[in-house]
């Protein structure tokens, strides 16, 4: 079994053990189908979008957080407002006081290229 689709196993046992509500998991596209059969197995909701030309971001998580992602993140990650990356952190469960740090950094930085 490869690698990464051994994370995948991991992040999918912390998902059901109930640690996260949301997984970000980036993957390279030959592991797609892998990954996506695995989570319909377990009957866990995710969305998949390109990550460049070779990866996919496979998110996956309780449905309400899924249509939260589908409807929030329509372009690259890179690419994010400081709004939609903070909203993105919160989701996936990253300490909410380097979240508000990297929010008010991404602002300033923002703010001074507009």
């Amino acid at each position: 079994m490869p690698a990464e689709i051994k994370v995948l196993g991991n992040h999918i046992y912390e998902y059901k053990k109930g640690v996260r509500n949301l997984v970000l998991f980036t993957v390279n596209r030959e592991y797609e189908k892998m990954a996506i059969d695995r989570l319909s197995s377990n009957g866990i909701h995710f969305c998949v979008q390109k990550a460049g030309t070779r990866n996919i971001n496979l998110y996956f998580g309780k449905p309400e957080c899924i249509e939260t992602i589908r409807r929030l993140i329509d372009k690259p990650l890179n690419r994010l407002t400081p709004e939609e990356d903070f909203i993105l952190g919160a989701l996936l469960g990253y300490d909410l006081c380097m979240q508000c740090q990297r929010f008010c950094e991404r602002k300033n930085k923002y703010v001074s290229l507009a």
